[in-house]
């Protein structure tokens, strides 16, 4: 292996490598941060389930260190914003990732 300033490409390489992996890694979160995240998703799920403007009944709520996900469907276009208005309003919450889907045809109707 050719040597620059007495460091070889190999170990230059295996330097950058492991930072990529220890920068890629996450590590676990702590009891406490689950607590709060599970308090967090409660309070979240509150929040849109007494909002009058949206059916929150099918929207999935997850948190991970206050990224609030939001999954499951809704019914119309506007429940997008909505919910993640409503999450994003709850303290605690770093931002909103909605992964929901979108049924058409509402509640009662058929879906195309």
């Amino acid at each position: 292996m050719r040597c620059v300033n007495g460091v070889s490409a190999a170990v230059v390489i295996l330097a950058a490598t492991y930072g990529v992996v220890a920068c890629s890694i996450t590590p676990r979160r702590t009891a406490a941060e689950r607590e709060v995240d599970s308090d967090t998703a409660a309070r979240v799920q509150a929040v849109l389930l007494a909002d009058q403007n949206i059916y929150a009944r099918h929207i999935d709520i997850n948190v991970d260190r206050g990224v609030v996900h939001l999954g499951g469907y809704v019914w119309e276009n506007d429940d997008f914003q909505t919910a993640r208005r409503d999450a994003a309003s709850v303290p605690g919450v770093k931002t909103v990732v909605t992964e929901m889907e979108l049924l058409r045809g509402g509640i009662g109707g058929a879906g195309r």
